[in-house]
């Protein structure tokens, strides 16, 4: 344990703290003492143990309210990530929609290829099939009217 020599109203006390709160200890005793000079000053004399009590019901109030507003921020908190949370999953479902829509018209792409390709290969039967008839049909016309 250490001792820590502090100074409060004009008055010296001796405080013990855990080793290595020495710094902090006095931090908060100047705070509290600035406090009740303030109170003092503003309030007057109206007592030791009463300026005392004032002292500590105003930082005890300073105390909750700042309790409050950090509740208050941790139920935002929880609800931002409730939040998150719902948009991560209503993303993930998009992505999953739009990578079936790919797949899908990947497939239908795949399907309009072979079906491009099938014709294109039926096409080009017809035209050989319609250039073999037209050549046969001209040697036949050669062979009934040879030129003279």
């Amino acid at each position: 344990m250490a001792n820590v020599n502090i100074k409060f109203n004009n008055k010296e006390f001796l405080l013990s703290c855990e080793d290595g709160q020495e710094e902090h200890l006095e931090e908060l005793s100047i705070h509290l003492n600035e406090k009740f000079n303030k109170l003092k000053s503003s309030l007057g004399n109206i007592g030791e143990n009463k300026l005392l009590l004032i002292t500590c019901i105003t930082t005890l109030d300073e105390y909750f309210e700042t309790k409050k507003k950090i509740e208050k921020k941790i139920n935002e908190l929880h609800n931002l990530t409730e939040k998150f949370k719902e948009l991560k999953s209503l993303v993930y479902e998009y992505k999953e929609n739009k990578d079936n829509e790919i797949n899908n018209l990947n497939e239908e792409q795949k399907k309009l290829k072979n079906l491009l390709e099938k014709s294109n290969l039926e096409y080009e039967k017809v035209i050989e099939k319609a250039a073999d008839e037209i050549e046969n049909f001209l040697k036949k016309v050669n062979l009934e009217n040879p030129l003279q």
